[in-house]
């Protein structure tokens, strides 16, 4: 990381508050998108989980029409020999060749039961594979609807945030570049740790913004004296003044009205 220019404590405290408000207001506008990318990304792949599942079920489908067609010509096949058996039954020459015949034309018999069998079972499992590729393709229809729609939503919140949250992330990392490493890992510690991402807050009513702990009179002297960093012995959150909070909202207030 590049050497950042060695600022007094004040002015280490300015640039982490106001790095605070622009990281916040940064959240608010990703606090607006919520869950939507999530819930886009989760209805992608469900649709394409569904179109996968009917590509197979369609490709099911094709085969067992295809075993049913193989049956069906078998079955043509067996009849074919048992006339041709019945034909050569007329010219035996003795009850040998006779019943040789006879079991030859049983067989025949049995396979085409058999087949026709096959041919039931497959036609019940085709009918079934029907129904439900009937039930997925609603259920693919829903989603794909429902996935148009919050893609729609989430497009229209992007477009209405993209240049805002671009202007402020640019904003947000000129103020880390002031910041020295050590203070700002601190920050970005001190932020994933806390519910609502506020690593800097101000006094407030001789606490700190969003507890109910109050801050030692010597302790907030000492905060209003900017000659150290401060932290909150409850939360571990850094501490400014009141006053200086104003001061550096009143410019972000500016810095906001730009975008």
């Amino acid at each position: 990381m590049a050497a950042t220019k060695e600022l007094n404590v004040e002015d280490k405290l300015r640039a982490l508050y106001a790095l605070q408000l622009i990281d916040s207001k940064i959240d608010e506008i990703r606090n607006v998108r919520g869950e939507l990318p999530l819930e886009v990304e989760d209805l992608e792949d469900e649709v394409t989980g569904l179109t996968t599942r009917l590509d197979k079920l369609k490709a099911d489908l094709e085969s067992i029409d295809e075993k049913i067609k193989e049956k069906k010509n078998a079955i043509d096949e067996h009849k074919t020999s048992i006339k041709k058996y019945l034909e050569q039954q007329n010219n035996v020459r003795n009850n040998r060749e006779f019943n040789s015949l006879a079991k030859e034309m049983e067989f025949q018999e049995l396979e085409i039961q058999l087949a026709e069998k096959h041919i039931k079972e497959m036609k019940a499992s085709l009918e079934h594979k029907k129904e439900v590729i009937g039930q997925s393709k609603e259920r693919l229809e829903s989603k794909q609807t429902h996935l148009k729609h919050k893609k729609s939503e989430l497009n229209d919140i992007l477009s209405e945030t993209e240049k805002e949250e671009t202007f402020l992330t640019k904003k947000s990392e000129e103020y880390q570049k002031q910041i020295e490493e050590r203070l700002l890992n601190a920050y970005n510690r001190i932020r994933g740790s806390v519910r609502n991402g506020m690593a800097v807050v101000s006094i407030e009513r001789g606490a700190s913004a969003g507890s109910f702990f109050t801050i030692p009179p010597q302790t907030q002297m000492e905060i209003a004296g900017r000659k150290k960093i401060i932290t909150d012995e409850h939360s571990g959150r850094i501490l400014v003044d009141s006053m200086l909070a104003e001061e550096e909202r009143e410019k972000m207030e500016k810095l906001f009205a730009k975008m």
